[in-house]
């Protein structure tokens, strides 16, 4: 098919957020002839993929590993459109190491699929149905997804792009997708295994937000299954902010502008259609009104109907009100000397410590460890990453933050200490993050991680989607399909680059023109 050729460079698009989502989105309109201005109030960009440094040490302040970078994988695809090239990484393999309570020996999951296949088995016997139902329906789901689908369609264009994604092959999906994976567990005569539930339970929260028995099968399915061949998790050399600043570079190559600590206070609305953002330079004090052909809002959903106030629609403000509290993040960065760190230490840990317990409040832990020469840590040091899934609220509650913060600090570190070597001597830096260090720095709505939780009333088809009700008002980001992680927002920031080109063919030519978006022609 050819493309209609057309004069973007009047059509002025604002991004709100340089997350990845945002800086993707705005990267790839730049490149395609767009006017792109992006602002963040943050100190650098990236969002909860950026990093900081202490005593020489360098902290990825929340993502710690990457998906879609192999070929055809969404960041391979879109670095390969900007014409740069991936930042150096090497595959997770295990993937993770997951240790269950009382256990010394840990579940790994494995690149390999016939590693992984024989791990599963070892540990779960009489659960490989569980396992065959997930693979047969990630690979369907994975076909469909390459297609590039809109979901949720809001015109008829998404209806059509969603419908050229659908084969024979892919419908053995549909009468799942009302399952959880609960409800996946009991089909198999799986649902009394608890040992497997909370091994599901563990790596659920890390993509999902929610347990098992809350999160959507056709999901979970793609979620459990990303880690293996041919596609796979990676670790990034030197930190997660090489992907930011490699996008950023892209950006301002093709002309278009980031404005950091400039913050966002309001979205202008007239007649149904979204026209202007205020913005507020937070070194001057200077106010300013930006006009846009598009506004596209890398933020929470929450925060996006802040941003409207009385402009909110009804509808879209009340279906925000009644979502289920989402997650918060306590997270405690360790620079450590080399010895802390066990021989043959995998890159990424979890453990729960207590199986009454919750997933989550210190309960169970998420842990990233630097590699040596990594670009993280000095010659003989290490980094330490520990992150808990917490309620937001008892964060903004107590009347004593800092006793709070410190009580779940030593609780980390104490649990930590049962596998790596921490003691006064090992521990270079320490410090830590609660949801309001992510409110202060993210300006995330109560400081929530992760997305609005992959339920069945808010995954794919049934979730909000990247066009808002507000005419060329758009939504990337985690609160969208396909939900959280820097290939998830990408591929969010994909499907709204693609409808603001579709539209712009529609004005410029007066018809539907070319139906596929230049350069992501599916196969």
């Amino acid at each position: 098919m050819s493309s209609i050729s057309l004069d973007k460079s009047n059509s002025h698009v604002v991004v709100i957020g340089a997350g990845i989502g945002g800086l993707t989105a705005g990267a790839l309109l730049a490149h395609r002839g767009y006017s792109v201005l992006i602002l963040d109030q943050a100190l650098v960009p990236g969002g909860c993929a950026s990093t900081f440094k202490r005593q020489g040490f360098t902290f990825d302040v929340g993502a710690t590993q990457v998906a879609g970078l192999e070929p055809g994988g969404i960041h391979h695809r879109i670095f390969s459109e900007l014409e740069i090239d991936l930042p150096p990484a090497t595959p997770c393999d295990p993937a993770c190491a997951v240790y269950l309570p009382g256990e010394s020996t840990p579940i790994n999951v494995w690149r390999d699929q016939e590693k992984w296949q024989e791990e599963r088995q070892k540990q779960f016997p009489g659960s490989e149905p569980f396992w065959q139902l997930m693979a047969t329906l990630f690979d369907a789901s994975w076909e469909f997804q390459g297609r590039d689908p809109v979901l949720p369609p809001r015109n008829l264009w998404d209806l059509w792009q969603l419908a050229q994604a659908v084969r024979p092959s892919t419908l053995i999906t549909v009468p799942f997708t009302l399952f959880t994976v609960g409800d996946a567990l009991r089909l198999c005569g799986l649902g009394n295994d608890q040992r497997l539930r909370t091994f599901l339970d563990l790596q659920l929260k890390l993509y999902s937000q929610v347990d098992a028995e809350q999160t959507a099968l056709l999901y979970a399915a793609t979620a459990l299954s990303v880690s293996q061949l041919p596609q796979g998790l990676f670790h990034l050399q030197g930190s997660m902010q090489v992907l930011s600043d490699r996008l950023v570079q892209s950006l301002e190559r093709d002309g278009g502008k980031l404005l950091m600590r400039h913050t966002v206070e309001q979205i202008k609305v007239e007649n149904g259609k979204a026209t202007a953002v205020v913005i507020r330079n937070q070194k001057t004090g200077e106010v300013w009104t930006e006009a846009a052909d598009h506004i596209v809002s890398n933020v929470t959903v929450q925060n996006l109907v802040q941003l409207l106030g009385e402009q909110a629609p009804s509808g879209y403000k009340n279906r925000v009100e009644k979502l289920p509290q989402a997650s918060g993040a306590f997270v405690v960065y360790l620079g450590v000397d080399a010895s802390a760190i066990p021989l043959e230490c995998p890159p990424h840990l979890q453990f729960l410590y207590d199986v009454n317990g919750p997933i989550g409040e210190n309960n169970s832990l998420f842990v990233s460890v630097s590699h040596p020469r990594d670009g993280r840590a000095p010659e003989g040091k290490a980094t330490i990453i520990a992150s808990s899934f917490v309620d937001p609220a008892q964060w903004w509650q107590t009347e004593d933050y800092e006793g709070l913060k410190e009580k779940f600090t030593q609780e980390a570190i104490a649990r930590l200490a049962q596998y790596f070597y921490l003691k006064p001597e090992t521990i270079i830096h320490q410090e830590a993050a609660t949801p309001r260090t992510f409110a202060h720095f993210t300006a995330r709505d109560r400081g929530i991680v992760g997305g609005i939780g992959q339920r069945i009333p808010t995954f794919g088809p049934f979730g909000f989607a990247n066009r808002t009700p507000i005419q060329n008002l758009w939504l990337v980001g985690d609160s969208t399909h396909p939900g959280e992680g820097t290939a998830g927002v990408s591929y969010s920031a994909l499907t709204v680059v693609r409808q603001i080109e579709e539209e712009a063919r529609g004005q410029g030519a007066g018809s539907k023109g070319d139906r596929t978006a230049r350069g992501f022609d599916p196969a």
